[in-house]
C-alpha cells in the first residue's frame, strides 16, 4: 500500500529515498501515528519530505492517495467488537486510565 505513495511522490519529482521510506515504515511499526489520517499525514510528510518547497506537491499526491480512506478507517474501527476493546483495555490500561474512560462514558 505505501509503496504506491512512495512511487507517486517520486513520479512528481519529490526526492524520496528508500531510507526515508523505511523510516516511515519503522515509525508506523512503532505506532508513532494512530489511526488518524492527520497523524499519518504529518508523520509521512516529516519522514518523506526534506525540503519545504515540495510540501505543495506532497499535499496533492497525499490527498489523491488517501481519497476515500476516511471511510475505510471508520469502517474498520466500527467493526471492532466492544468486548475486544474491553479485554484490551484490561490488559493495557492502568486502573487510573480505565477510571478516566469510565468517567467519560466508557468505551
Amino acid at each position: 500500500m505505501l509503496t504506491d505513495l512512495f512511487f507517486k511522490l517520486r513520479a512528481v519529482q519529490i526526492p524520496v529515498s528508500i531510507t526515508e521510506y523505511l523510516t516511515l515504515l519503522e515509525a508506523l511499526q512503532a505506532r508513532v501515528a494512530t489511526l488518524s489520517v492527520d497523524d499519518f499525514y504529518y508523520l509521512s510528510r516529516a519522514a518523506l519530505v526534506k525540503d519545504e518547497r515540495f510540501f505543495d506537491r506532497f499535499d496533492i499526491v497525499f490527498s489523491s492517495y488517501m481519497e476515500g480512506t476516511d471511510a475505510v478507517f471508520e469502517e474498520l474501527i466500527g467493526e471492532i467488537p466492544l468486548d475486544w476493546l474491553e479485554r484490551v483495555s484490561e490488559l493495557e490500561l492502568s486502573e487510573e486510565e480505565r477510571a478516566k474512560i469510565e468517567s467519560m462514558g466508557g468505551l
